[in-house]
């Protein structure tokens, strides 16, 4: 993989034999010249990297060529031999060569090689910051160890074995010092001092951020994040000749910091002071939105340096932290109590100016979270253009520093060779790939500056699409105001409609009632009027004496009337009278006997007639007595015979009077 990056003509750095102006390799043991001088791993053939030392990675001409010694892998590092695209881990214990080959057959003893030697744990690095801001603008002193190790050998070959030699903590502190740097100052630029004091949990989640963030970038190049660890955080006080005042312990590590030192917040800053700190802050967002609002879509009138974008980007992080507090509460008072009073003034503020109608307080904090999610999404929207970009970024830099690391090496190495002629070829070409690398590194700073203002043609453009986000959304709230309004109107005269036609229909039922009541009172009149005529007309009937009353009878009850009378004429009579009548009767066709039975029988027939005839004609009397008396009382008559109930003066069908 790096046959090519050979230094020709320094000695080997194993048997330390000189080598020809052209050889690439040792001539002697076959191992690659300008490989690193590790004892353990050349010399005694210990394979296991140093103290500091992630790994080590040398190449041979021949792979049997390492077996001089017994090879040793020990339990605390790890093999891998690179031929051709094969990587093949060894694994550990002790190895003579023909066990060896035995064991991994699959590998060619008489093929050039690559060795790379790591450690089984991850490696920790520590970095140390003492100027990263928070929102107030306070400076916060962080130290972090983060613990790494090789996950992927092909893309850690592909990018780091590029020539023999190490990698250890002070190499993995350069490339990353400015990756881990960008992360904690976006943590911490998001948060103020007594969030992150009042947090118990800031160190935790510092150490997920970190993490995370440095697990995206590292990926590709085959390293992992094991851990990271939050030594210290904390911040410092300085009086005007710049000696310490105190000091704020927001996350410390019990075995590095004597807690003993921590003071409470309130005992570094009075009131007056907090007072300034949150002006400052507030007046360092303000100044952001307007440079932003200024800013021209034309690139050439951007002008923004690095440190202010970086201190933009800090300051939009703190409002996405705000506007998200306002999204997860559920009233105005929890965002209050969560530290989002100054955004959500804010707020209230564009409100009113806009001459939004006052709601009720339900409905104001839906209108407010709104506005604050349409701000939030813009506000992301921007931040996450950004973060692509500074992920693009630190990509470049962090290969940009691999190379320039590369270089370095080389140069080391050329500065073994004894050949001074060779030697100052070999830096002259070294020098100039230097200023190749440095090139390309303002190169990657000019792409930034452009990048960064691409960045700020596109806030601008998402600041538009915010007003126009916000313009649909209050569109949308009017048009579902005026439907419900529509919808209520609706529901209201449908209300009114239902009450018209049920008033209307119980007015209608009280004329029906009203009337049937009149038809019932004029039939009991008729029926009354009837009775009367009747019971008249019996009365008449009555007082005549037999004679007229069967003269007067139709046919058919004058015969019945004929035996009535019969039978009421016998019933008068005696014995004597009796027996003598049935004498002529029986004269013509029955015995006396016979006789005398049957007007005994037609007399209690008669008299069974009779008795029921008269309780007829009693309870005819008493019902017609009954009824006829209330009916005839109750009802009147006008003049022209119209019925008229109790208490009217005029009649309702003719108007005419009704006498009392």
């Amino acid at each position: 993989m790096f046959e090519m990056f050979g230094v020709k003509g320094a000695s080997c750095p194993r048997c330390e034999r000189k080598q020809g102006g052209d050889a690439r390799y040792c001539a002697g043991c076959g191992m690659i010249l300008g490989a690193p001088r590790n004892a353990p791993v050349l010399r005694e053939n210990r394979w296991v990297a140093g103290p500091d030392e992630l790994a080590v990675f040398f190449g041979v001409r021949e792979l049997s060529g390492v077996f001089v010694k017994t090879l040793r892998v020990p339990a605390t590092a790890r093999a891998f031999i690179l031929q051709g695209d094969k990587t093949t881990e060894v694994p550990q214990g002790e190895y003579e060569i023909e066990g060896f080959f035995t064991r991994l057959n699959h590998l060619l003893r008489d093929q050039h090689a690559e060795i790379l030697v790591t450690r089984t744990g991850a490696l920790p690095v520590e970095f140390r910051f003492d100027d990263v801001l928070t929102s107030e603008q306070l400076a916060v002193s962080t130290r972090l160890m983060v613990s790494l190790r090789i996950e992927n050998v092909p893309a850690f070959a592909r990018h780091f074995m590029t020539m023999p030699g190490t990698i250890g903590s002070k190499e993995l502190s350069e490339l990353l010092a400015a990756p881990v740097r960008q992360l904690a100052e976006e943590f911490v630029g998001a948060r103020s001092i007594r969030e992150m004091a009042g947090n118990r949990e800031l160190r935790e989640q510092l150490d997920e951020r970190l993490q995370g963030g440095l697990k995206l970038l590292l990926a590709e190049y085959g390293l992992a994040v094991v851990k990271v660890d939050t030594v210290e955080l904390r911040h410092d006080k300085y009086d005007a000749n710049r000696a310490k005042v105190g000091s704020l312990w927001l996350a410390a590590d019990e075995r590095h910091v004597q807690v003993e030192h921590r003071k409470h917040l309130d005992d570094l800053y009075d009131a007056e002071e907090w007072q300034r700190l949150r002006r400052s802050e507030q007046q360092a967002r303000v100044r952001q939105r307007e440079a932003e609002l200024r800013q021209d879509d034309a690139i050439a009138r951007a002008e923004l340096s690095l440190t202010g974008a970086d201190r933009a980007h800090a300051v939009r992080s703190r409002q996405i932290e705000l506007y998200a507090r306002i999204l997860d509460a559920e009233s105005r008072k929890q965002a209050l109590e969560r530290g989002a009073g100054e955004v959500l003034a804010e707020l209230e503020h564009e409100l009113a100016k806009k001459g939004a109608a006052r709601l009720d307080e339900a409905q104001e904090w839906k209108h407010l979270r709104a506005l604050a999610q349409v701000r939030m999404r813009t506000e992301l929207e921007v931040a996450q253009q950004e973060t692509q970009q500074a992920r693009q970024v630190a990509r470049q830099r962090f290969s940009q520093a691999l190379l320039q690391q590369q270089i370095r090496n080389k140069i080391e190495q050329a500065n073994l060779i004894e050949d001074a002629s060779r030697q100052h070829a070999e830096l002259v070409r070294l020098r100039a790939s230097e200023e190749d690398a440095a090139r390309r590194a303002r190169a990657i700073d000019e792409e930034e500056h452009v990048a960064r203002h691409q960045a700020l043609a596109l806030a601008n453009a998402a600041r538009r699409r915010e007003a126009e986000r916000l313009q649909e959304w209050e569109d949308e709230q009017a048009r579902q105001q005026v439907e419900a309004t529509r919808t209520s109107l609706q529901q209201d005269k449908l209300q009114r409609t239902i009450e018209l036609d049920a008033r209307q229909s119980r007015e209608q039922q009280a004329v029906q009632l009203e009337a049937e009541e009149r038809r019932h009172a004029l039939h009991l009149a008729e029926g009354d009027a009837q009775s009367q005529r009747e019971l008249r007309r019996m009365d008449a009937f009555a007082a005549m004496d037999d004679t007229a009353k069967l003269a007067l009878a139709a046919a058919p009850n004058a015969a019945a009337l004929n035996d009535f009378m019969k039978t009421r004429v016998h019933a008068t009579m005696d014995a004597g009278q009796l027996s003598a009548l049935a004498g002529v009767v029986g004269a013509g066709q029955l015995t006396p006997a016979e006789a005398l039975e049957q007007v005994r029988q037609e007399q209690a027939r008669r008299e069974v007639e009779v008795d029921k005839d008269r309780r007829h004609q009693v309870e005819l009397l008493a019902t017609q007595a009954r009824f006829g008396t209330g009916i005839v009382a109750a009802v009147r008559q006008c003049a022209h015979g119209h019925p008229a109930r109790e208490g009217d003066r005029f009649c309702a069908s003719c108007g005419a009077p009704v006498p009392g």
